[in-house]
């Protein structure tokens, strides 16, 4: 290599730092355009024929956006009806008095719990002097991260649309710098595809069908604020095998306690005969058939997706492992394919170097 070269791959390098840094404040936004990108575009590729390249983006940009804005503002409306409906059911005094005849009954004498109430309040009302700072401080945080998730948002909504407008340039691009062989390349291309398509069905499919079920189950069971535990058991049927269990589960004891054992024993034959099998049926059929992806890599994926990309990582952690994989497999068969060759072209060499017999 002369220093030419040297220099030019030295500057490509720092080219390539610089750039990593620009884009790792908004990697997940990036990876979240282009896997909407990813499932949008057959449905731009239809509309493309009526309606052209840019109105069809257009279009789908803007339904990616009400389909992604509306459930948010839904769930954040639900929550917040949930937050204070309990509070102005919650009895303060009456919650007090329970504590406090729980704990006569317990043994501890009345004048403890005077001296107790008299300090607890003596703390609250020292604390209260920094409370106005702390309130100042977290709002200060979270306008710093609304601003952030804004601009974040923008680059998402103008990424999904030059990518549906131009993203089929910007695959042959990639195809035309990457150092594959055709076939290796496609090859690798339709892996990638497989596995993330099966990703995406048995993550979103999955939640949807099992949150939907669960609410049914609640709403026939009497369980109440059903529409703010169906939508929690969307959110957690993302975790496979830790999912909606952990909702129903406590419905039943919740039933047991407040309704009556045989309907708490109902909720638990529901959970058990219908909710953890359509896991574990559609998850077989999507995951496991789809993309040879591993329950435990997918809930790897989805716990190390939040903590590396935020809620975004529910989906893009999986995909990206499965990616991955599906380089690791295209990558071994290109090898081997490699390693055949060279040793039929040793062995044809030998066979040429061999003596004719006489």
């Amino acid at each position: 290599m002369d220093a030419r070269t040297a220099f030019f791959a030295l500057l490509l390098v720092a080219l390539g730092v610089i750039c990593a840094l620009l884009v790792a404040p908004l990697l997940q936004y990036v990876l979240a355009a282009g896997l909407l990108a990813f499932v949008l575009y057959p449905a731009h590729e239809r509309l493309e024929k009526r309606l052209g390249a840019r109105l069809s983006a257009l279009a789908l940009t803007a339904f990616a956006i009400v389909a992604a804005v509306v459930p948010l503002i839904y769930f954040s409306i639900v929550v917040l009806q949930t937050v204070f409906s309990f509070l102005d059911d919650f009895d303060e005094l009456a919650a007090v008095e329970e504590v406090r005849a729980a704990a006569l009954e317990l043994g501890i004498e009345a004048e403890v719990l005077d001296e107790l109430e008299s300090e607890l309040l003596a703390e609250i009302e020292g604390s209260l002097s920094g409370s106005v700072e702390i309130v100042l401080q977290e709002l200060i945080g979270l306008l710093n991260a609304s601003i952030r998730m804004s601009f974040g948002l923008l680059v998402l909504v103008f990424l999904l649309y030059y990518l549906l407008v131009d993203g089929d340039r910007f695959v042959a691009w990639v195809s035309d710098i990457a150092p594959l062989e055709d076939d290796v390349r496609d090859e690798l291309f339709d892996e990638i595809e497989v596995v993330t398509w099966a990703v995406i069905y048995s993550h979103v499919l999955v939640a949807v069908v099992e949150g939907l079920l669960g609410g049914l189950g609640f709403y026939l069971l009497g369980v109440p604020n059903v529409a703010f535990w169906t939508v929690v058991m969307i959110v957690v049927s993302f975790l496979p095998a830790v999912g909606v269990w952990l909702v129903w589960g406590p419905a039943v004891v919740y039933l047991a306690i407040t309704a009556d054992p045989l309907t708490a024993a109902v909720m638990l034959l529901y959970g058990i005969a219908v909710l953890s099998i359509v896991d574990n049926y559609l998850r077989a059929i999507f995951v496991d058939r789809g993309s040879g992806l591993h329950p435990a890599v997918v809930l790897v994926g989805v716990i190390g997706g939040i903590y590396l990309l935020g809620i975004m990582g529910l989906f893009l952690g999986p995909v990206l492992l499965a990616v991955f994989k599906a380089g690791l497999n295209v990558f071994n068969t290109m090898n081997l394919t490699v390693e055949e060759g060279d040793s039929q072209s040793v062995d044809a060499e030998s066979d040429g170097q061999l003596p004719e017999a006489e």
